[in-house]
């Protein structure tokens, strides 16, 4: 039987009462996305991308990220650990070291349906969907991910700055249409 909202969201703050609360959510994840057909039932077919807030509070925040085939987002940091469960498609990460004046590429992972990613709250990332196809996961963050001041950089020159969640939700609205106009 498919996990219902509340049930997925309970078992991530479950977690947290864990020794390593990342860790445990990583195992959390990895049991709830070996069912990707039970997660769509929970969480509704996707059809269009964007950020679906399941759960948010100072001590947790629970996502649906779809992202939308072509979409193309900007390195950015969360300062707070997040682990990420794709239950389809593909998310291309990109990582990054921080250096004065800029940043740095340090690397970079395909993530995959069935996979689980974990990141420390010092990490620096991008994130496409080069597939033609779009990637969904739960993103499960260690705190309030839409309080925390943090930062995101321009992806062609670096400069840093203050992280701009309406750029983000444009950005997604950008992607959706240019999809939407090919289909």
């Amino acid at each position: 039987m498919a996990p219902s909202v509340e049930e997925i969201v309970a078992r991530c703050h479950g977690a947290l009462a864990e020794h390593t609360p990342v860790l445990a959510v990583r195992d959390v994840l990895d049991e709830l996305i070996s069912d990707p057909e039970g997660l769509e039932q929970s969480l509704g077919t996707v059809d269009i991308g964007g950020i679906t807030t399941l759960h948010n509070a100072a001590d947790l925040t629970v996502l649906r990220v779809a992202w939308t085939p072509g979409i193309s987002l900007y390195p950015h940091e969360h300062r707070m650990w997040a682990a990420i469960g794709m239950y389809g498609g593909q998310e291309d990460n990109s990582f990054f070291r921080r250096l004065p004046g800029g940043l740095e590429a340090a690397g970079g992972r395909e993530l995959g349906a069935g996979e689980v990613l974990v990141l420390g709250d010092d990490a620096i990332h991008s994130v496409a969907n080069s597939r033609r196809d779009f990637a969904v996961a739960l993103h499960v963050y260690g705190g309030d991910f839409f309080s925390v001041e943090r930062s995101e950089w321009d992806s062609e020159t670096y400069e840093e700055r203050p992280r701009d969640l309406e750029r983000t939700r444009r950005l997604f609205e950008e992607a959706n249409d240019r999809w939407s106009n090919q289909h």
